[in-house]
């Protein structure tokens, strides 16, 4: 942790090149631009809280879970199919009302509205509905819109969970924020992004979409129901729409605190940052945890042929992908499989296509091209993001690719939409055509299922805010990951995921180039620094101002 301090006061200030594309916990995904992880941890380290949370602290402790709302771990019964909390009191809402049982199930409702609230991790849809088509609270027939079967609230402070099948993963389920309370009566449906309703130390004071947030503190919170977040800045100030050359600028010169996204500063910046010892002591390039990847779409031809999809795994320069996000110091290692080395189940060894060394294969790749019935290439099209490193790494997969006669064409998009919508919908990509889709991943848990699931299962692919974006649907990945699931010995759920792992590599439908770095830069005045590995990026909710 660099410079501990309980020093409280002062505003902290945060910046951001792109809009984030919901605060309404349960369709926060993408967001703040580089991955849902940074909003997240933002909610959670400001207005959101959850029955359980990690640990506020580095290293390894962060990715333990501790109570949050609840006042300790669930009990756990019926071989594991059953889990009961009991909720502290004196919560609140930011307006004063008691936070309850029914609030916090009337917030896991909210999940399943996906015709209103689409974009956010579904994961407890599938665990929760269980056959009942649960249609979400707007639909709900329920005079108290409390009709999820799986979920009873007893009394105000007790929720009980009754799960079809054990899921040893469950608990990291309940500290997403999509599983935080949401009064009823203050729940506007689609526009609750404007004025979510804080559970935590800090509440909205504005928000100027595009442009302005501001937190302030909630004075309804009691610091004695919270042993997580510190809540040391009087204000927090967020502005969006800064272009990222100035948001190096601003970061070198200390007119800002820290760059919200933790993508890491732009390659012109970089020598700025590692050539200046006054500000190279503030910047920090952590190994992230997230994987930069591109998937292939198998709906979108010739990619529905596995040797089309295996000559653009052989014709990609890694290097110069990983060069253009910074080079190996500040932009990541070379990814050779899609399980980051934090994950259990990861395996080094497992490179199918021989990429470690990041070079391209051209010879290869025109033999796969001949197996495909295209030797002389064929045209696509890669769909990107118009902001930070994505447009030069896009540029240069294009370059490589030109070289074994395959002719992609870019399409960015605003990166705000980009994960629901544009990539997100596979009715869109069909129609445009996109073959190539470059994406970054981050756990949604510290775990392979948390991983990989939501990337590769082929019962997951979702008309809107879709992360399957290859399409994949394989019988033996979607059987393995059921029992990987099921599996309650951790070593041995991990070796399920390799397998997963290694089918899924072998279908050629994503390419991981990099394991990804970041070269961020803080102001010397924020006290309370550290990596969540939970989050693979600062822990938000502990920073304080000097």
């Amino acid at each position: 942790m660099v410079n501990p301090s309980d020093k409280k006061g002062g505003t902290l200030k945060l910046t951001n090149h792109d809009n984030p594309d919901s605060y309404d916990p349960v369709r926060a995904y993408y967001a703040n631009i580089w991955n849902f992880a940074n909003i997240w941890n933002f909610m959670k380290g400001y207005y959101v809280r959850t029955l359980l949370t990690n640990q506020a602290k580095p290293g390894e402790e962060g990715l333990v879970l501790t109570a949050d709302l609840a006042t300790d771990l669930p009990k756990i019964e019926d071989g594991g199919k059953k889990y009961t909390f009991t909720l502290r009191n004196g919560l609140k809402f930011e307006d004063g009302t008691p936070i309850t049982s029914k609030d916090v199930k009337y917030g896991i409702e909210r999940v399943f509205a996906q015709d209103v609230l689409s974009g956010g991790p579904s994961y407890l849809i599938d665990v929760l509905d269980q056959g009942q088509k649960y249609p979400g609270p707007y639909k709900d027939t329920d005079p108290d819109k409390l009709g999820l079967k799986s979920v009873q609230t007893p009394d105000d402070s007790t929720i009980v969970f009754t799960l079809k099948e054990p899921l040893s993963d469950f608990p990291y389920l309940l500290a997403m924020p999509g599983a935080g309370p949401v009064p009823k009566a203050k729940d506007t449906g689609e526009r609750y992004s404007n004025h979510p309703v804080s559970s935590g130390p800090y509440k909205f004071e504005s928000y100027d979409e595009g442009k302005k947030a501001v937190l302030v503190r909630n004075d309804q919170w009691d610091p004695k129901t919270d042993s997580i977040r510190k809540a040391l800045p009087d204000r927090i100030e967020v502005t969006f729409g800064t272009a990222v050359e100035e948001i190096d600028a601003q970061l070198i010169s200390g007119d800002v605190d820290l760059d919200l996204a933790q993508t890491g500063v732009q390659q012109g910046s970089q020598a700025k940052v590692l050539l200046n010892p006054d500000v190279k002591k503030n910047a920090d390039a952590p190994t992230t945890g997230f994987i930069r990847y591109f998937a292939l779409n198998t709906k979108v031809a010739p990619f529905d042929n596995v040797h089309c999809r295996k000559a653009v795994q052989y014709a990609t320069d890694k290097i110069a992908m990983q060069t253009a996000r910074g080079g190996p110091d500040a932009g990541g290692d070379i990814a050779t499989n899609m399980l980051p080395p934090n994950i259990a189940g990861h395996d080094p060894n497992l490179d199918p296509f021989n990429t470690k060394s990041g070079k391209p294969q051209v010879d290869k790749a025109r033999e796969e091209l001949a197996a495909c019935g295209k030797p002389n290439g064929f045209d696509t099209v890669i769909a990107t993001r118009n902001s930070g490193k994505e447009p030069k790494t896009a540029e240069a997969l294009q370059a490589a690719l030109k070289n074994v006669g395959i002719n992609a064409r870019l399409d960015p998009s605003d990166a705000s939409l980009y994960f629901r919508s544009t990539i997100g919908a596979p009715s869109n990509t069909l129609s445009k055509g996109y073959g190539i889709m470059m994406a970054g991943w981050g756990a949604d848990f510290p775990t392979a299922s948390g991983f990989l699931a939501v990337l590769v299962d082929g019962r997951l692919i979702l008309p809107s805010g879709n992360n399957n974006y290859s399409e994949l649907n394989n019988a033996e990945v979607n059987q393995l990951i059921d029992q990987a699931k099921a599996e309650s010995d951790p070593k041995k759920a991990a070796a399920i995921w390799g397998q997963i792992n290694k089918i899924v590599m072998d279908e050629a439908v994503m390419v991981p180039f990099t394991y990804d770095k970041a070269l961020n830069v803080r102001n010397p005045r924020l006290t309370n620094v550290f990596v969540s590995q939970y989050y693979g990026m600062v822990d938000f909710g502990s920073l304080g101002v000097s």
